[in-house]
């Protein structure tokens, strides 16, 4: 996997804030790695239950298949970024309640 760099600036100026800006990414980055995961298991769920073709290598090489594609995938925080650079991302800010509640 090689390296990018990424421009910090430009992460900053979308939501005015770097931290601000970290945190949307990591929160979108929890979300594709829960989807990530959930189709996984749905595709692998396929195969509980055939107990005597697990042995039978083209069964097995169906798992394979399926698990490589997953691998090969990009990490969840790189699409995350990729996302945000793109303004594929939404996000709000909750407004404050005033203080002039007591």
């Amino acid at each position: 996997m090689a390296i990018k760099t990424v421009d910090m600036n430009r992460l900053a100026a979308m939501t005015g804030n770097l931290f601000e800006s970290v945190a949307i990414l990591s929160k979108r980055s929890r979300q594709i790695s829960t989807n990530i995961k959930t189709e996984l298991d749905d595709k692998l769920s396929y195969f509980e239950g055939f107990e005597q073709e697990l042995e039978d290598p083209r069964f097995q090489e169906e798992q394979a298949k399926v698990s490589v594609e997953f691998e090969l995938r990009p990490e969840p925080t790189e699409m995350a970024i990729n996302e945000m650079i793109e303004g594929n991302t939404f996000f709000r800010h909750t407004k404050e309640e005033p203080d002039s509640l007591y």
